[in-house]
């Protein structure tokens, strides 16, 4: 039997200053060592002062994945020596007098299987290594600037079975993040998990330096392959810490496991203990946006969306931002349709939609253009790259790229008959075979560069071959 527990840690990328002081939370802009205080550094002397959107933020997770946050929450020092980590000791929380970590026991649903949650916790982040030069010749550096970076840890229980069950998990909590709007998962290091796998009721083995939800997947099939190999062989399977070596795609050890005592953890004593008040919980539940599985149903019960396209639309909040402003009821299904079919072809990377100049406004006129016959379903993506490439209006991109719909019958009946006296075995096979009608409907939609109306041109071939 496999067992599977993670550890995921996102970044509240979203926020202004790190967890206990006032240096940006954005650490990826600055030079190297510059995003750095007295505080966020542990010189003696230096106070943290609790950033109150961290905490409320990290509420708002735990409120989502359906755990109970306490009255009090606390903070301890966890106390280990890694060059990454300033002060020799992490602020972090721990259940230890009772809950007083931001929130647990919750759940997350993976179809009908349910996945436990132990606790929801609040921490700060250390800083980067970096390894630089040859296997023989390495160098390593530290970066401070991550260093106290508002950290969200959400702790599993050990309820998966499968590498493919992690990965429907974390992709599930990178999208709940998004539409929350606490954390952009997409930027470099904002969102990072650890894996604790156990085969057989073993000891359990935990892999550390996972870079991507990819990668996640791949190091939990090593790692299991690894174990099975070692128990059919009847050896040892040594509970300790290994790393994902990214570069050959295996674990290797590190070291043994930590059991918590060897942290030694206790009470932080420069931050007071937060007492959550009910009037800060309310206020929490009425800013919560509308959870991702509720907008999935709306979209397919009032709006007619389909259920794979709503299940896509739903699950990115860049996406399910421009539907909601640009679709008007009447247009839903065909906005949808656009979003999904052209536009994420177009902005397929956060690079590409930061750069996008499209706006509901376009999407809008285009689908109403489409549904008005104004306007074909090919000429609509040329006109959707144009706009996202320039921000310019439908009617200035129809009208330089001559991509109105050719609605006079006579211009279009030239060409049907063209086309019916070209293809003598087509118009037998359509007379035969209405789908055959398609055929040549297509050879005028091409000769017209798709301005012909659909709905016209179809007319005139069916006259056209008396059928």
């Amino acid at each position: 039997m496999i067992k599977i527990g993670l550890e995921i840690h996102c970044q509240l990328t979203n926020l202004e200053s790190k967890l206990l002081c006032t240096c940006k939370a954005d650490y990826r802009g600055f030079g190297t060592n510059e995003n750095i205080c007295p505080v966020c550094m542990g010189l003696p002397g230096s106070l943290p002062r609790l950033n109150r959107e961290a905490v409320k933020n990290a509420m708002m997770i735990a409120m989502a994945l359906n755990c109970t946050v306490p009255e009090k929450i606390a903070f301890f020092r966890k106390n280990y020596f890694y060059p990454d980590l300033p002060k020799n000791f992490q602020i972090t929380q721990l259940n230890i007098y009772g809950p007083t970590s931001v929130g647990g026991p919750g759940y997350v649903m993976l179809g009908k299987k349910k996945i436990g949650l132990l606790r929801i916790q609040l921490e700060e982040d250390p800083g980067r290594i970096i390894y630089e030069g040859t296997s023989k010749n390495m160098v390593t550096l530290v970066d401070y600037n991550r260093a106290g970076t508002p950290l969200v840890e959400i702790v599993t229980e050990p309820d998966f079975e499968s590498p493919r069950q992690i990965r429907e998990f974390v992709n599930i909590l990178s999208d709940l993040f998004e539409n929350l709007g606490v954390a952009d998962p997409s930027l470099e290091g904002a969102m990072r998990a650890d894996a604790n796998i156990s085969i057989h009721g073993g000891k359990r083995v935990e892999i550390k330096n996972i870079g991507s939800f990819h990668d996640l997947e791949k190091a939990a099939h090593f790692e299991i392959t690894r174990q099975e190999s070692l128990h059919s062989r009847d050896m040892e399977i040594a509970q300790e810490t290994r790393h994902w070596d990214d570069q050959r795609k295996i674990t290797t050890s590190s070291r043994s496991k930590e059991e918590a005592l060897d942290y030694r953890y206790f009470l932080e004593g420069d931050i007071p203990w937060v007492r959550v008040e009910q009037d800060l919980m309310d206020e929490l539940r009425s800013e919560m946006p509308e959870s991702i599985s509720s907008k999935r149903g709306r979209y397919v019960s009032e709006l007619g969306v389909p259920d794979q396209v709503a299940d896509v639309l739903s699950s990115d909040k860049f996406y399910s931002d421009l539907f909601e402003k640009s679709q008007t009821g009447s247009n839903a299904k065909e906005i949808a349709n656009l979003i999904t079919t052209d536009l994420m072809g177009l902005v397929d990377t956060r690079e590409k939609r930061t750069a996008s100049k499209v706006t509901a406004t376009h999407l809008r006129d285009l689908a109403d253009s489409i549904l008005a016959g104004r306007i074909s379903r090919s000429s609509a993506k040329d006109a959707l790259y144009e706009m996202v490439k320039s921000g310019k209006d439908l009617d200035q991109v129809v009208s330089e790229m001559d991509l109105g719909n050719v609605s006079d019958e006579s211009e279009i009946e030239k060409v049907v008959l063209a086309v019916v006296a070209k293809e003598p075995l087509a118009v037998e096979q359509a007379r035969e075979d209405p789908k055959a009608l398609n055929y040549l409907v297509g050879k005028v939609m091409k000769i017209t560069r798709g301005k012909a109306d659909p709905q016209i041109t179809m007319s005139l071939v069916k006259k056209a071959i008396n059928v």
